[in-house]
């Protein structure tokens, strides 16, 4: 993995302290002055040390300060200490959550193809475990490829607004991409979060303030293209301001959308600039009409269809074999599953994933005495 540079912030040496500064320049005003002394005054150095440098001890009992000399010192650290807090970006925060921020200083990590073959193993995967998401496989692979291409430091992939019916698991496609990359996924439900403060953290001020689960994925992790999913996007509320300032989530989703603004995207919470343009963002959307048509330039819907009946089967065969079933239990659901009087409704991994929980519950659990 590579590394970059991922918070507007600059971190200066925590060693160097008020102490620290006071003491350098003591040193330094001290060996200014000893060129000053007359040699008739300075005992010559030791005859072991032909460096000809008079060692601070042996200067203590020439060298005098005075009141102000301590003064001088004492206003010139102050001075330079309140510019470093200027400079840092981190001023306006408190010590927590400079402490916090501390951790981003050597930058974050990049998670990144190795070559091609990568690239092809990655969609052949997606492929093998989803096959009817095949046109989101098919961004995400020629994403990775031009990664490549391209020479970019690690893995960029485009938004992705994944947009098709309730019940073919949009968001287990998502949470698969960041397996397959070792990426830290994060899943949001819009429908449970309080507007864009869920997302992106609101600003100090409000009631029960704090970071949102963006930038709590980058501390926590400090990887720069995690998978953050934004499940039901289009079903996420709208928070009112008591002046009436409303905050959506599409909106507050925009700049972060954008590469160009998320490479220097403000969070609300901390008031200080991130490079959030390498997030692997994953939206899911079961109408994607009711969504605002700046975001859907930024993220044009991948129409996605039903699964069929064979795959749906598939599908539990081989997540039977990851869950350790026996052959048995597998059958048994692939029977209910395809039974006549389920023809007339679509096939829904929901409903399938249930019932292998189930069967791993009843399989994988104590025995009843």
């Amino acid at each position: 993995m590579s590394t970059i540079p991922f918070i507007e912030a600059r971190f200066f040496n925590p060693a160097e302290g008020r102490i620290e500064l006071e003491t350098r320049f003591m040193r330094r005003l001290r060996k200014l002055r000893c060129r000053r002394i007359p040699p008739d005054r300075v005992a010559p150095p030791d005859e072991a040390d032909t460096s000809g440098v008079i060692p601070d001890a042996d200067l203590m009992g020439i060298i005098r300060f005075s009141d102000d000399d301590e003064a001088r010192i004492k206003r010139r650290v102050k001075r330079i200490l309140e510019k470093r807090k200027a400079a840092s970006g981190l001023e306006h925060l408190k010590s927590d959550d400079r402490a916090r921020l501390e951790t981003l200083k050597d930058g974050v990590r990049l998670i990144s193809i190795r070559n091609e073959h990568h690239a092809d193993e990655l969609a052949a995967a997606l492929h093998g475990d989803m096959p009817w998401m095949a046109p989101a496989t098919e961004v995400v692979w020629h994403a990775a490829r031009r990664s490549l291409r391209e020479g970019w430091p690690g893995l960029r992939i485009p938004p992705l607004l994944l947009q098709g019916p309730p019940g073919i698991s949009k968001s287990f496609f998502a949470r698969r991409l960041g397996e397959l990359l070792s990426a830290p996924t994060t899943v949001i439900e819009a429908t449970g979060e309080n507007a864009s403060f869920g997302v992106v953290g609101s600003q100090r001020g409000w009631g029960g303030s704090c970071p949102g689960r963006l930038i709590e994925t980058m501390l926590q992790n400090r990887i720069a293209n995690p998978v953050m999913v934004v499940d039901e996007v289009e079903k996420a509320g709208t928070a009112v301001s008591t002046k009436g300032h409303a905050f959506g989530l599409a909106e507050a989703l925009l700049p972060l959308l954008e590469p160009l603004t998320a490479s220097r995207w403000s969070c609300p919470y901390y008031q200080v600039k991130f490079d959030m343009s390498w997030v692997i963002w994953v939206l899911t959307s079961n109408d994607y009409r009711q969504l605002p048509e700046p975001l859907l330039s930024r993220c044009p819907p991948i129409r996605l269809r039903h699964l069929t009946p064979a795959e749906l089967l598939a599908f539990v065969r081989r997540e039977g074999k990851k869950r350790s079933l026996s052959e048995t239990a597998v059958e048994a659901i692939c029977e209910v599953l395809s039974h006549p009087s389920l023809r007339q409704h679509q096939p829904s991994l929901r409903v399938a994933t249930r019932m292998l929980g189930r069967a791993a519950d009843l399989e994988q659990g104590p025995m009843l005495h």
